[in-house]
């Protein structure tokens, strides 16, 4: 086969086979604490806002780690940094189960944030090297690992956490992380080769049209976009499960509300990234974060079960294309040895309104004593998002493949 015939090859379906895997595994410490933080508020004695500390950390980690190990990636490949992540995960996660207080819990979920954040934005920006034809739908199949996640390991891990505890949760994560990280890494170790990159560069439209932005600009204003979007975002994420324990359904009721919320996100990504194939990835990501705005409105008058179960599923179906499409975003405009910071600069946004969002609404819940202030705040930052996009679209254009060199 030429070197230049990989793209969209089985052997580029056959390494996004095994990121998905790695993805699902690998992003478990960020979901991981907002299933256990009505439990460590309970043990700590501490306030909502203190209890969800340890998740901005986890999120101030993770944006790093993914502005920081996308440099790795693009120097030593994507092997080495998930590699290095595996350790670092199973260290922190192992030490952070044997925390004597809050503080100590959020320093070293900051630490397993950083190295989840390689199985994100870095390993999403590797696998867009792989593809061309195909690329919205890989990118995103490989982001609905973090959704995936966060669907499947709260329900897994619920026994363990009902029986035995939220330190006996993260010591079984420590281990699992590394043992199916490690060899899984091993599996990637084949890079782009020169040829691939050069005809993914010269199908792809690389720059916006006269009437656009500079490429400096464009990151500036997506960083922006992507901090609105999920200080929207992160309202239902991170504090459905608390939410529910307040309504009195209990933190098993809030697990299962968050992973059918995420399972809808995975759907919403797959659609996404069909749909970015044709639209673009601007257009696609202005579609989802218009309807994960519709999604918050809808929370505001739901507090019986059947709603709230209802709204997570719309709601989780609504915005699960938007982080992904950054990505795009940034592959359709940017050339491929810039992939891993430069993906990596817009996910590090993104992760940073998480962060700030989830610590916002945790803190207006104590002003307030409720969240419906902190779902009208998010749905206030998700219109700034989509003033900016809509900049955005109206001054470039969704660019689509070119013709693929012979």
């Amino acid at each position: 086969m030429d070197e230049a015939d990989l793209l969209d090859s089985r052997y580029a379906w056959t390494r996004l086979a095994i990121s998905l895997v790695i993805a699902t595994v690998g992003n478990v410490g960020m979901w991981a604490i907002i299933v256990i933080m009505p439990a460590v508020q309970a043990e700590f004695g501490v306030d909502r806002a203190d209890a969800s500390l340890p998740y901005t950390l986890t999120m101030v980690g993770f944006a790093a780690g993914n502005l920081l190990i996308g440099r790795i990636v693009d120097r030593f490949g994507v092997t080495a940094a998930l590699s290095g992540a595996a350790v670092m995960i199973g260290a922190a996660t192992a030490l952070a189960a044997l925390s004597p207080s809050v503080l100590v819990l959020s320093m070293l979920q900051m630490v397993i944030g950083f190295g989840t954040a390689a199985s994100f934005g870095p390993l999403i920006a590797d696998v867009s090297l792989w593809f061309l034809k195909r690329r919205g739908i890989a990118v995103a199949i490989t982001a609905s690992g973090n959704y995936l996640s966060g669907a499947i390991w709260p329900i897994i891990l619920s026994g363990v956490l009902a029986d035995q505890g939220w330190r006996a949760v993260y010591l079984v994560l420590a281990v699992v992380t590394v043992v199916a990280m490690l060899p899984l890494a091993l599996l990637l170790r084949r890079r782009v080769p020169l040829a691939a990159r050069a005809r993914a560069d010269a199908a792809s439209n690389l720059r916006a049209n006269a009437a656009g932005f500079a490429p400096r600009t464009l990151m500036v204003m997506l960083g922006a976009a992507g901090v609105g979007c999920c200080v929207a975002m992160s309202m239902p994420q991170v504090h459905i499960v608390s939410l529910c324990v307040d309504l009195g359904y209990g933190p098993a009721v809030g697990g299962q509300m968050l992973s059918l919320m995420l399972l809808g996100g995975v759907a919403s990504r797959l659609v996404s990234g069909l749909l970015a194939d044709r639209l673009g990835g601007v257009l696609t990501l202005l579609i989802g974060s218009a309807l994960q705005c519709i999604a918050l409105f809808l929370y505001l008058p739901s507090g019986g079960l059947v709603s709230l179960y209802t709204v997570s599923l719309i709601f989780g179906l609504a915005q699960g294309g938007i982080v992904p499409s950054y990505a795009l975003v940034v592959r359709e405009y940017m050339p491929s040895q810039e992939a891993g910071r430069r993906v990596g600069f817009v996910m590090m946004a993104t992760i940073v309104g998480m962060a700030l969002g989830g610590w916002m609404s945790g803190w207006i819940y104590d002003v307030t004593g409720g969240y419906r202030m902190a779902f009208i705040n998010g749905i206030v930052w998700n219109f700034l998002n989509i003033g900016i996009m809509v900049l955005i679209l109206m001054r470039t254009r969704p660019r689509k493949p070119a013709a693929v060199p012979a």
